[in-house]
């Protein structure tokens, strides 16, 4: 893991809707953050029962905020990570390290148009879009699928009455009809999906039938990708240590108990930043990352949600 580059503090907490809550992190000494671009996102290390989890979440401030970083996060009811650390241990005055901002999903500058599909809480990123110069500039259309009870939720961070702003909840006459949305989008529209791997998965099956280039196409995923398994024995050949991971823990999650340096950000088998060489043992793959080229190989694994199918594996770490 890169070196934590900033100490924050807790400066408010705000429970928007029972699993979703908002925090708002500052500098500790009140010096000015390191601006954000639109999509940024920061890695978080937040506190656990006996461990850090290091967690990514977007930032939903207007691009360039160095006040102080705003993000919401969803309570997953499973969760043993950042999720539960957000809303079960932080408090409000709590100090806890972070990484510079980064981006992954920033919107194209040459895009005629931008069109967004998010899912839940995967109007993270988005909410940071519709605050962008640019984007306003180049028009765009957000459509967000979430619970009938949420469509309130989010309306401090959209634009008040906004008509490019769109609601789907699963009701008839309320769900989003993926190909007819995009059928209808003029040459040049740039589309941009984030959410849970049903969602994002649906949207870019229907961008490919309809031939959208794939330049055009961008997604981000949320929501983790499922930890569990049997159990199995990892062996870092570099680091020189053995670990046995839990059926219940990631393979990432068993190498950071050793407190071996893992490269990683979204945790979620989507970015691509945890990627290993695996020199020995065959993986269960369940990544969003690798080609199917890569994933025969069998030469690759990314340790955030892929396991072993045996009993061991040797990693070049």
């Amino acid at each position: 893991m890169i070196s934590s580059g900033l100490k924050l503090k807790v400066v408010a907490v705000n429970d928007i809707a029972p699993s979703l809550r908002q925090l708002s992190l500052a500098s500790v000494d009140g010096s000015a953050l390191p601006p954000n671009g639109a999509g940024s996102h920061v890695l978080f290390n937040l506190p656990g029962q006996g461990r850090v989890h290091r967690n990514a979440y977007s930032l939903i401030n207007p691009p360039g905020s160095r006040s102080q970083y705003d993000i919401i996060v969803r309570r997953v009811p499973t969760s043993r990570g950042g999720s539960a650390a957000v809303h079960e241990r932080l408090q409000l005055g709590d100090v806890i390290e972070a990484q510079l901002p980064a981006n992954l999903f920033p919107p194209q500058r040459r895009a005629r148009q931008h069109l967004m599909i998010a899912g839940g809480i995967g109007i993270t990123p988005f909410l940071s879009y519709l605050q962008d110069a640019g984007v306003k500039a180049s028009g765009y259309a957000l459509h967000l699928c979430c619970r009938e009870s949420e469509r309130e939720v989010f309306a401090p961070w959209l634009p008040a009455g906004d008509p490019q702003v769109f609601f789907h909840w699963d009701a008839e006459g309320h769900r989003l009809d993926i190909p007819a949305l995009l059928a209808r989008q003029p040459a040049g529209t740039h589309l941009y999906v984030c959410g849970p791997a049903e969602l994002n998965q649906a949207v870019l099956d229907a961008a490919q039938a309809q031939g959208w280039p794939a330049s055009q196409v961008h997604s981000e995923l949320f929501g983790a990708a499922s930890s569990g398994g049997a159990p199995f024995e990892a062996v870092l050949k570099k680091s020189g240590q053995s670990v046995r991971v839990g059926e219940d823990e990631t393979l990432l999650e068993a190498i950071e108990r050793l407190g071996v340096a893992a490269p990683c950000l979204c945790r979620g088998g989507a970015c691509g930043v945890c990627v290993t060489p695996l020199l020995e043992g065959e993986a269960e793959h369940r990544d969003h990352y690798l080609s199917a080229s890569d994933k025969a190989q069998g030469r690759l694994i990314m340790p955030c949600v892929s396991r072993a199918r045996g009993a061991r594996l040797v990693l070049d770490l």
